[in-house]
């Protein structure tokens, strides 16, 4: 009889492909009743598309939820309808994710969302907004006007979605150490122990309770040498720690399969390896497995060698020894301030709410007599504009104007004839002073 032994996948990261709902067209209508035949405008605005927005679960470990997800769409807002109706606004799509998740832009690599607390919440698309209907463009010059406005596109991106565990302590050292052992112990977790490398695959977390507080505490998979240079479980290791403040190294001190001070070395050298300052957190040293025959003699000679580090005596398995270590890093927590996830004055990072102003457009000269205006202000503006309806193309020229797009043309060597793009659609450029020439 074969017995197949279930591995449970922990995913801490994919990409993915976003697109929020457009927003729905306003419509043109107008009011036509038995006693009244020639009302006024009536079209209703459109409804706001769907906007996509990660929100932190507690109840979630692992981003596997997400990982056959090829695209996440939300809904497009409905059109408006007559009688002064709005469309429906469609229902934001909730992504929920664990706690530590990280959201970048793949198109700039920036940060968008760092969901670091339990009512983390961001938006990552934005749906657009729906356009308005023909009753808002009466005037006492055009009663009724024969145009409505488009409803804006949803924001697309591609995402890079990753998991970066947040815990307190976390737990290093070479594989079948103690490490899992000394976690179910001390907490609720129950992490698979056996005495094989490697039984920890995936990192699991636990809640510690030490006298009245308490802090969370990692097991993650054991490190070996070369892991910062992704040997092994390598970064698939060692970034789970970036968030950690103590960090509890084990050292098996019965020196039955491998050299304590040797294994010690090895660890502290992959930990000053890793892109992450790592080294610098600090550390208490536990001597696990101390009922060993080699215990006490490997002891002394690791005490020997570094009279200045601190270590404590543990039985893991029996709860020996324990208590002192738990309250020692209550301690230490509580001068220790939080890490960042990133430095701050080398990533550029978008934080989500925060205002960045907008840049209206930018011009491209791209040879040839071709011309490309891009930027997010009027690449909307565009969208939204029907240029088949004569009072909205002017009504798009005249923002054009305004906003000095022809004096940028003219600056890049734009001339008469030359055709601009603006997203897929061309113009012909219209040197002169007459915004109706704009074509």
């Amino acid at each position: 009889m074969i017995l197949f032994k279930r591995i449970m996948q922990f995913i801490d990261k994919v990409k993915i492909k976003l697109k929020a709902g457009n927003g729905g067209n306003g419509l043109v209508s107008f009011k036509r009743e038995k006693y009244n035949p020639f009302g006024g405008p009536n079209g209703g605005d459109g409804g706001d598309g769907a906007s996509i927005v990660f929100e932190v679960d507690t109840n979630k470990s692992t981003l596997l939820d997400l990982r056959f997800s090829k695209m996440i769409k939300g809904d497009n807002g409905a059109d408006g309808k007559p009688n002064n109706m709005f469309g429906e606004s469609k229902k934001d799509v909730i992504v929920k994710v664990p706690l530590g998740t990280i959201v970048k832009d793949l198109k700039d690599n920036t940060i968008i969302a760092d969901l670091n607390t339990i009512d983390s919440r961001a938006v990552i698309c934005q749906g657009g907004k729906g356009g308005k209907g023909n009753r808002h463009f009466a005037t006492s010059r055009n009663s009724v006007p024969e145009k409505a406005q488009l409803g804006e596109s949803g924001e697309e991106k591609e995402v890079e979605v990753e998991l970066k565990l947040l815990a307190d302590v976390g737990l290093v050292g070479f594989p079948s150490v103690g490490k899992s052992t000394l976690l179910s112990v001390v907490s609720k977790a129950r992490p698979e122990i056996a005495d094989y490398p490697f039984t920890t695959l995936v990192p699991q977390l636990g809640m510690v309770k030490v006298g009245d507080g308490s802090f969370v505490m990692a097991d993650l998979p054991g490190l070996i040498e070369g892991a910062s240079q992704g040997k092994g479980l390598g970064h698939e290791f060692l970034k789970h720690i970036e968030r950690c403040r103590v960090i509890l190294h084990v050292i098996d001190m019965s020196g039955e399969y491998r050299d304590p001070l040797s294994d010690y070395e090895i660890i502290n050298h992959e930990l000053e390896s890793y892109p992450g300052n790592l080294s610098s957190r600090p550390q208490i040293v536990i001597a696990n497995k101390m009922d060993g025959d080699m215990a006490k003699e490997n002891l002394k000679r690791f005490k020997e060698k570094y009279p200045d580090v601190e270590i404590f005596e543990t039985i893991t398995i029996i709860n020996e020894g324990l208590t002192p270590v738990l309250y020692k890093v209550k301690d230490m927590l509580k001068e220790l301030p939080q890490f960042a996830l990133y430095d701050e004055k080398k990533a550029e990072a978008k934080v989500v709410y925060t205002f960045t102003p907008e840049e209206e457009f930018k011009v491209f000269n791209e040879g040839n007599g071709i011309f490309r205006i891009e930027g997010e202000k009027i690449e909307r503006l565009f969208e939204r504009t029907n240029l088949k309806d004569t009072d909205s193309a002017l009504r798009f020229a005249r923002a054009m104007s305004k906003m000095k797009v022809d004096e940028a043309l003219r600056e890049k060597g734009c001339k008469n004839g030359d055709q601009v793009f603006i997203n897929d659609t061309s113009f012909e450029f219209v040197d002169g002073d007459d915004e109706d020439e704009f074509e």
